[in-house]
């Protein structure tokens, strides 16, 4: 038995997820202390200190430069807003006719029979109907979308509060304008972490009244919430891709390339829809996508846990070992936070970046003890694990290993993006160079880049799927994926950082701040940039190996013992699954393009024939940018989707569980090696960009000013690379994972009713 009593199991889980949602109340109340208006606040003047502004000095009206900020900010939120609500209202639909796919696909498994019916694994023990299965994998479904929805939401609602907050705290200095876009981020990451753990240990909670002792059927009903979580995450990320790069490509192209303004020059029309965009694609496309990963792996490794010894001698404890592991994360992530806000503080523009490594380290360091004191005191020191077909015999050590193993991939994982990313380092600095001789070599320098950087990675993921399966079979690779997300806090923190200080620049740009003010949030905005790109890391590592988790998962549900590549069933299933990344990719990325070309057209109209528009003198009409952008990707968001969602059903139906376990191999080993190429080459060509413009180094001059022959190629690398990083390569660890998962709820009814056209011949 282990240590920690089902009733401490009970306390420890509501109550590290309470404090995570306290924690980001806090965070929250912290950034609001920034006032949007001039009055000079209370503190101040008590102390009888006032904080001396740059602007004063500089004779700017500070009232306007301040009302100005509080307008762009309003314009930005509610363009955020109006295109969340429209993308939510489709998505509704969609969630409706799923849930009702759902219940009749799984209730005709059994005839929808009411009567209680032999367990599969233990034939000893009568279970519930697979009709109440159907119900409850319904309601869990909805449960997973709803809280995937609001966990988008509710970021994009908190990063278009502090970034108007972010620009204003830049004119007292780096490091204050560091603190609020960083606990910004953090609230999103703890009120996110916290929902998931919470909403799923209450579903769990909620669903045992009527299961009781049948744990196999309570946690098959579980999965939904995985399916639920994913399918948002989906058209969010697609959604919120799409909006974002139409709107960028736009701006990009006619304002910097063409008409020579500077990136967010408020006389460009395409400037507030660029800004929205950072906040639908960015944050609330990845906020659900991280949620969707982590209620995965949860779900795969409860699954597979519910036909172990634990869920045959009915160890609450032990069965909730995933959550725990959760809910110390929040914990360790709640410690590492305080690290960057509080006991060190960021001074100069130098210590950015290092301090949003440390986070990286310091959480990833204290999570490995907190994994060692879990698995201590809730695992029991031996206990079987089910492995296709067998029980195989797992020491609670090696499970902790296999824990470990998911958190440091991941952990290598993001260094390794970052050293690929980052223009601190040769690989970008390489790329820059390349810009010397134009865009054509800058392209190939960075395709380059892209597919070296898939090396390690891949090496990493192979090596704790090695190890985690050695030791405890499927539940190893789930549990490793769970330890790759344990520090999901921290590491959403990192990345909602980036759009918010990436906005904070925008709002500086349009409000006419000075130049220092300017390049202060650049600073802040280009180690966001490094950061963006290591959560995409991470994102992509988790999702293959919680894909690999929920295919193990399918096998286990649909009673396959083995799945042998040799036969022709399965064979075809793998090559048309690695097909499908690129079938999508392509989608995603026309899509973007064709969404692009309406908006440079639009965007060139409006300097044509608005007068005194370059001047400075007329407003552009910033609403109808917006529009094409809000139009295009509710639009183009639904074939892509469609794609995703339909073909584990069809090929589940007509060809049978064989083939699609074929399907989703060959989808998991080809869309992983995309999604990093794709995301690491747009995010090189973005800051070999940033490092041309900025001009630190006496190579970066050489390749400067904006607007030299360099920094045009440079700009042409970014705009190519903006589909990649940001939609392509994003929404393909979603294509992954919610195949797997699909396929695992609808595994009975594939199982039972499966491969029509194999029965006919």
């Amino acid at each position: 038995m282990p240590i920690l009593s089902d009733l401490g199991t009970e306390f420890v889980i509501p109550v590290c997820a309470v404090i995570g949602i306290a924690f980001s109340l806090f965070q929250w109340y912290l950034v609001s202390k920034v006032k949007l208006s001039v009055e000079k606040s209370e503190g101040d003047a008590k102390n009888g200190v006032t904080e001396t502004l740059i602007e004063e000095e500089e004779g700017v009206n500070e009232h306007a430069v301040v009302q100005k900020c509080a307008e762009i900010q309003n314009a930005i939120s509610e363009g955020a807003t109006s295109f969340l609500f429209t993308e939510y209202q489709y998505v509704g639909i969609f969630m409706v006719i799923f849930a009702v796919l759902i219940f009749v696909f799984l209730g005709s498994v059994e005839g929808f029979s009411t009567s209680s019916k032999i367990c599969t694994y233990d034939t000893t023990k009568m279970c519930k109907p697979a009709l109440m299965t159907a119900v409850f994998s319904t309601v869990s479904f909805l449960l997973g979308a709803i809280t995937s929805v609001i966990s988008g939401f509710l970021g994009m609602k908190i990063a278009t509060y502090a970034n108007a907050r972010t620009t204003l705290e830049a004119r007292k200095g780096v490091s204050k304008a560091f603190i609020v876009a960083f606990r910004s981020g953090a609230v999103m990451g703890f009120l996110l972490a916290a929902n998931g753990l919470l909403v799923l240990y209450i579903t769990i909670n909620l669903f045992k009244i009527y299961y009781g002792e049948d744990w196999e059927g309570l946690f098959e009903s579980i999965t939904g919430y995985g399916l639920g979580g994913s399918s948002m995450a989906l058209f969010g990320r697609v959604g919120g891709g799409i909006y974002t790069k139409a709107a960028d490509v736009g701006a990009d192209l006619v304002g910097k390339v063409e008409r020579n303004i500077p990136e967010d020059d408020p006389r460009n029309p395409a400037v507030i829809a660029d800004n929205v965009g950072d906040n639908v694609g960015d944050i609330a496309g990845m906020g659900s996508d991280l949620f969707g990963s982590y209620a995965e792996s949860s779900c795969a490794a409860l699954v597979v846990a519910s036909i172990s010894s634990f869920g045959n001698t009915h160890d609450f404890t032990s069965m909730m070992y995933p959550l725990i592991v959760s809910s110390v994360g929040i914990l360790v992530c709640l410690i590492t936070t305080l690290f960057a806000t509080d006991f060190f503080e960021v001074k100069t523009v130098k210590q950015i970046e290092p301090s949003l490594k440390y986070q990286l380290i310091i959480s990833t360091v204290l999570m490995t003890v907190g994994i060692a004191v879990v698995s201590w005191i809730a695992l029991p020191s031996s206990f079987t694990i089910f492995n296709f077909g067998a029980q195989k015999a797992v020491k609670n050590w090696q499970l902790f290993l296999c824990v470990c193993v998911g958190l440091w991939a991941g952990l290598i994982i993001g260094f390794v993006t970052e050293y690929y990313t980052s223009n601190a380092y040769s690989p970008v600095q390489d790329v820059a160079d390349s810009c010397r001789t134009g865009a054509a070599t800058n392209v190939i320098f960075g395709l380059a880049l892209g597919y070296k950087s898939v090396i390690i990675p891949i090496f990493a993921i192979a090596i704790s799927i090695f190890v985690s399966f050695s030791f405890a079979a499927m539940y190893g690779v789930a549990v490793a994926a769970l330890g790759m997300l344990s520090t999901i806090a921290t590491g959403l923190a990192i990345d909602a950082y980036g759009p918010i200080s990436d906005n904070a620049g925008g709002i500086a740009e349009m409000a006419g701040m000075s130049h220092r003010i300017r390049e202060r949030t650049d600073a802040l905005d280009a180690a966001g940039n490094t950061t963006a790109a290591i959560g995409k890391g991470f994102a992509i590592g988790s999702a293959a190996l919680v894909s690999l988790a929920l295919f193990g998962a399918f096998v286990s549900r649909a009673e396959i013992t083995t799945v042998d590549v040799l036969t022709p069933k399965v064979f075809i299933g793998l090559i048309v699954g690695a097909m499908l990344p690129y079938w999508f990719s392509a989608m995603t990325m026309k899509s973007v393009g064709k969404a692009a070309l309406k908006m440079v057209e639009e965007v060139r109209r409006q300097f044509n024939t608005i007068p005194g528009l370059m001047e400075g003198t007329a407003k552009p009409d910033y609403a109808t940018c917006v529009k094409i952008s809000t139009d295009a990707s509710i639009k183009e968001m639904i074939p892509p989707g469609a794609l995703v969602m339909l073909t584990p059903l069809i090929v589940g139906i007509l060809f049978g569980v064989e083939t699609l376990s074929g399907v989703l191999a060959g989808s998991l080993v080809s869309g992983v090696q995309i999604a990093i190429s794709a995301s690491n080459t747009g995010g090189a060509w973005d800051n070999a960009k940033k490092y041309i413009e900025a001009g630190v180094s006496e190579h970066a001059k050489s390749l400067g000013p904006k607007g030299s022959d360099p920094h045009k190629a440079a700009v042409i690398g970014d705009t190519v690379g903006d589909p990649l990083k940001d939609t392509s390569g994003p929404s393909l660890n979603i294509l992954i994972k919610l195949m797997a998962v699909e396929s695992l709820v609808f595994a009975p009814f594939f199982a039972t009713h499966g491969g029509l056209l194999f029965k006919i011949f």
